[in-house]
């Protein structure tokens, strides 16, 4: 028969379980619920408040990171909404790694290092303070614990040299009743159902803080400073947003442009302006190379500015025109529907991926080249975006960067490009020159790497490509496979993962960061970045047969063609692309080689 604590610990369990949005968690989950939600109901219960809410497995909005447990309840002082953030870690024994404070190593965890729990509870709360205007200006509404509730103080001891303030707390299973007396400190015994029904229905937007600070960190960025002829499209959309504010209206803007038209440039110098006007701003693409690479190098390397850059399939849940401005870089890449396996199924409504990035705010701002789409699923192209945004009676404004300016590469070689693949309806046409391009032919891989890495060694950047023609092996022993073979040479894939792999950067850092050249680029690697000079390796997936150039869908490698709802008329696109999005990467050259003879052939007489 269960005690008095005990039967009131199984009820509140129960419940919040039931209402938490931990229904859809995995089995793995469960179990370590199972052991760590007891420990923490207890101490609630023990501290008298046992009617302070438990969010389980909370979503920080518009992210897919979730907080283990929010607390809700009622300021103790103040009678105001009170949060705290709870990390809940089952490791007995853990160490600080190396000279790097916010990393550790866990005991019996095999494995990269572990973000230091307390930063990664802070994060979320800081998190939530930049992205819930209502909390903004209550710096101390929402507070961050690490509860280690299996470890003894003296076994985690390193860790406690990152916490510094009120705000951010670590407790073991040793200092218990230091956390019991903290709860009771920030909690009043009242209900706290309303605070967190609060939390969960405030309206999500980047704070005025977080605009401010993105505002000045892109504000003193040379890279991100627009050329004269790049302003029109620039003050288009800064005229549209101002309109929309002032007639409490809404407009939908297409940029359309090929690579070396600047669109990202215009994307981020818009983000920072933005921001700057006070306008509520956000960027997303549905890449994560090129979104990690914005994290990277936009927000150079302040958490707080990450947020910034979302993904697509963020918004599935956002509130309608919560922004003032959404602007989607890489448009191309958007998907029929942002559900995956992932989704829980209360999110799966079947609703177009374009519809929710139109709806989220009164000025959606689409950055795309039309011949980029590279993936079954894929959509993004100014007709789909006028038709759906017309059915919404919306207003659409066009911008087409090609017919203004290019900022690199040559507008005559994609055009070129485009003729080759048969994707403008044209034929091939010999390549007769460009003064600001060169486009070469190399007789083999050997003298493709050969030149492309004299380019480099001269300060030029430069990478090699392929197309997707060769299996992509995980590591063994801790090293890439040369996968990419071609008689007697052969070199590694670029790394999938998150997570570099000797020398070789990690996959969203293939094209930015040194090492990269070593590896053979995908399209899914190289797409939406931008280099010197290019290498381009045409697969038997792209052949010259009888007076043009064919795809063979069975010399893929690609899991996306080897669908069976993807047709062939698709895989002939969808193959067609790759190479137009391949062969456009460089801005100041291009050298091509194919695996296959009579195609090498072929191209070397376009060359002359």
């Amino acid at each position: 028969m269960l005690s008095p604590v005990e039967g009131k610990l199984s009820e509140i369990l129960d419940e919040h379980l039931r209402m938490s949005a931990a229904i859809s968690a995995s089995a793995s989950e469960r179990r370590s619920w199972d052991r760590s939600l007891p420990v923490l109901a207890h101490d609630l219960v023990e501290a008298g408040l046992d009617e302070v809410e438990m969010l389980i497995e909370y979503q920080l909005p518009l992210t897919s990171k979730r907080a283990d447990v929010v607390l809700a309840g009622v300021d103790r002082r103040t009678g105001d909404d009170a949060y705290v953030i709870v990390e809940l870690k089952q490791w007995s024994h853990a160490r600080v790694w190396g000279n790097d404070e916010s990393k550790v190593l866990v005991e019996y965890k095999p494995g990269d290092p572990q973000l230091h729990p307390s930063l990664q509870a802070r994060g979320y709360s800081d998190y939530l303070l930049d992205f819930l205007p209502a909390l903004a200006d209550r710096s101390d509404a929402v507070h961050a614990v690490a509860y280690l509730h299996n470890a003894a103080r003296d076994d985690v001891l390193d860790l406690y040299d990152m916490v510094h303030d009120n705000r951010t707390r670590l407790f073991t299973q040793t200092t218990r009743g230091a956390f019991v007396d903290y709860l009771r400190d920030r909690f009043a015994p009242k209900p706290g159902a309303a605070a967190a029904d609060r939390l969960l229905s405030k309206r999500v937007a980047p704070s005025k803080q977080l605009l401010e600070h993105a505002a000045a960190e892109i504000k003193h960025q040379k890279a991100y400073v627009l050329l004269a002829e790049q302003r029109l499209a620039y003050e288009m959309v800064l005229h549209k947003v101002d309109k929309a504010r002032k007639g409490d209206s809404k407009t939908v803007v297409v940029i359309t442009g090929g690579p070396g038209s600047g669109k990202s440039v215009i994307a981020v110098a818009l983000l920072g302006e933005l921001a700057h006007r006070g306008h509520e701003v956000l960027h997303a693409t549905g890449s994560r190379s090129f979104t990690q690479t914005m994290r990277r190098h936009v927000a150079k390397g302040s958490s707080r500015m990450q947020g910034m850059f979302k993904y697509f399939n963020n918004f599935i849940t956002a509130e309608k025109n919560a922004l003032d401005v959404l602007i989607c870089d890489e448009a191309h890449r958007i998907r029929e529907v942002s559900a995956t396996r992932f989704t829980p199924a209360s999110q799966r409504t079947g609703r177009p991926q374009v519809d929710e990035l139109i709806d989220a705010a009164r000025v959606p701002v689409f950055l795309l080249d039309e011949h980029q789409n590279v993936r079954p699923g894929e959509m993004g192209t100014l007709r789909q975006i006028r038709e759906h945004a017309e059915r919404k009676g919306l207003a659409v404004q066009h911008i087409s960067l090609d017919e203004q300016f290019r900022c690199g590469g040559s507008r005559k070689y994609e055009e070129w490009v485009l003729k080759l693949l048969g994707l403008d309806g044209g034929t091939p046409e010999r390549w007769d020159g460009d003064d600001n391009f060169t486009v070469t032919m190399a007789d083999s891989p050997h003298e493709m790497e050969a030149m492309l890495r004299g380019h480099l060694e001269s300060g030029r950047s430069a990478r090699m490509t392929a197309g997707f023609c060769w299996p992509w092996s995980d590591p063994r022993n801790g090293r890439l496979v040369p996968d990419v073979v071609i008689g007697d040479w052969a070199r590694p894939w670029n790394v999938r993962g998150d997570r570099a792999v000797g020398s070789a950067p990690p996959s969203a850092l293939w094209a930015t960061q040194d090492g990269g050249f070593e590896q053979v680029g995908c399209v899914y690697t190289a797409q939406g970045f931008e280099y010197d000079w290019n290498g381009v390796i045409f697969g038997p997936d792209l052949l010259y047969r009888d007076g043009r150039l064919v795809t063979v869908r069975a010399a893929s490698r690609d899991p996306a063609l080897k669908k069976r709802d993807v047709t062939d008329e698709q895989a002939d696109k969808l193959i067609r692309n790759t190479y137009k999005v391949l062969l456009t990467r460089g801005m100041v050259g291009t050298v091509l080689y194919s695996v296959d003879k009579e195609t090498q052939d072929f191209l070397a007489r376009l060359m002359g």
